[in-house]
């Protein structure tokens, strides 16, 4: 388990037992190897990572290591990531995960990709409330911030129908591919806790 204490309050962080969430229609549950399949269409998928400047899996091995990556952020409690199942059907359709956690802020970001054939279903809207409600109400953040992509459209849809505020736009802020990027940046405020 990792601590952090802060002057007076101590925020902890431990992923072990794993969190399972779930709502009426979707199951978030840990990626493991088995689901190296869905992961590598995911990820290997020029569409679906068209606005994550990260390199496409080349390979199923590609989407092994990326598990494993994973699975080690777990374990080592610096991030977690979910993998998104709609219940009735045990492959995943997407992932979501909270990372770059900064517990000396109570801030921590939150990210997600979904595989095409199940966007505009409202799934993801589902996945972020229930990541939302852990973050605040389990690991205690005060805050979340999501960084898109300015053309990322649908992504903005779904901050904004959990009350993201977008906090800043910034040119050209990351170098990728051979290109300049801009980016977004959303936050939320954790509407219970004052710290």
């Amino acid at each position: 388990m990792v601590r952090y204490q802060l002057c007076t309050a101590m925020l902890l962080i431990n992923f072990s037992p794993f969190p399972n969430l779930e709502s009426d229609r979707i199951y978030l549950r840990q990626i493991t190897p088995e689901d190296v399949n869905q992961v590598f269409e995911m990820r290997s998928d020029s569409e679906t990572m068209r606005f994550i400047p990260r390199p496409l899996a080349k390979n199923r091995q590609d989407a092994l290591n990326h598990i494993e990556l994973i699975t080690k952020g777990i374990m080592d409690n610096e991030y977690i990531n979910w993998g998104i199942v709609l219940k009735g059907n045990e492959k995943i359709t997407g992932m979501i995960c909270l990372l770059r956690m900064q517990p000396e802020n109570y801030r921590t970001e939150i990210g997600y990709i979904l595989h095409p054939d199940f966007q505009g279903k409202g799934i993801m809207v589902e996945a972020v409330k229930l990541v939302i409600d852990y973050a605040f109400n389990v690991l205690k953040f005060h805050s979340l911030e999501a960084v898109i992509d300015p053309d990322n459209v649908a992504s903005e849809k779904v901050l904004l129908k959990h009350s993201f505020v977008k906090e800043g736009y910034f040119k050209e802020n990351t170098f990728y591919n051979g290109k300049f990027l801009d980016s977004v940046i959303y936050s939320l405020i954790n509407p219970g806790k004052n710290n």
